[in-house]
């Protein structure tokens, strides 16, 4: 009995560490590549064969022929790290994949990179798996781990209400940032770091 109490104990410090994990800043978090990422990789990949391919029969020089066989290898690692996609541009010529449409495609790609998970929702989403995961288990362990995760949404929620006022505040009344800033100054260290964390990942 006390294995399992200790096991159930575990198995909610272990959750708690996996939501840690999660909400350790909007950098770490990123969608999976979608459809044009995948394209837009294997569509690189061509395109570093085709201009390796270009560079040896031009007879170009050995370092411009050396590049573009280490440019279509170093592309290969990115068409396997994002996968192959349902359907595949055509690309089996130089003016194929200088089409017009491979460029909007190349740009669509370099958008969605950039797009970020909303790291306050992750975070909602990441303690509402871990009570839910906690209750399951039950006993001491689990409800004293439910309460605390609880108690951990609720601080939450109104640190983002805390440091989104704020942020507004600021904005609509410039000629005050001085006070604002001013009637901040006897935070501690680590409190002036967490609100810098969560105002970065708020603006991801």
């Amino acid at each position: 009995m006390e294995k399992v109490k200790k096991s159930k104990g575990y198995f909610c410090t272990y959750a708690l560490i996996a939501c840690a994990l999660t909400c350790a800043g909007c950098e770490s978090l990123r969608f999976a590549p979608g459809e044009a990422q995948k394209q837009n990789a294997w569509l690189h990949n061509r395109t570093t064969l085709i201009t390796a391919e270009a560079a040896r029969g031009e007879n170009a020089s050995e370092k411009l022929q050396a590049l573009t066989r280490l440019t279509e290898l170093q592309s290969r690692a990115f068409t396997s790290y994002y996968g192959l996609p349902k359907e595949f541009p055509q690309a089996d010529t130089a003016e194929d994949i200088l089409a017009e449409s491979n460029f909007q495609l190349a740009r669509t790609a370099l958008g969605e990179s950039a797009d970020r998970p909303d790291t306050w929702q992750v975070a909602d989403s990441a303690l509402e798996l871990a009570i839910g995961i906690c209750a399951l288990l039950g006993g001491v362990y689990g409800t004293k781990a439910v309460g605390f995760l609880r108690t951990a949404k609720v601080k939450s929620q109104a640190l983002r209400e805390i440091i989104e006022g704020n942020e507004f505040f600021k904005k609509e009344h410039t000629e005050l940032a001085g006070a604002f800033k001013e009637a901040h100054n006897d935070q501690s260290p680590q409190t002036r770091q967490i609100v810098a964390e969560m105002k970065t990942e708020s603006n991801c």
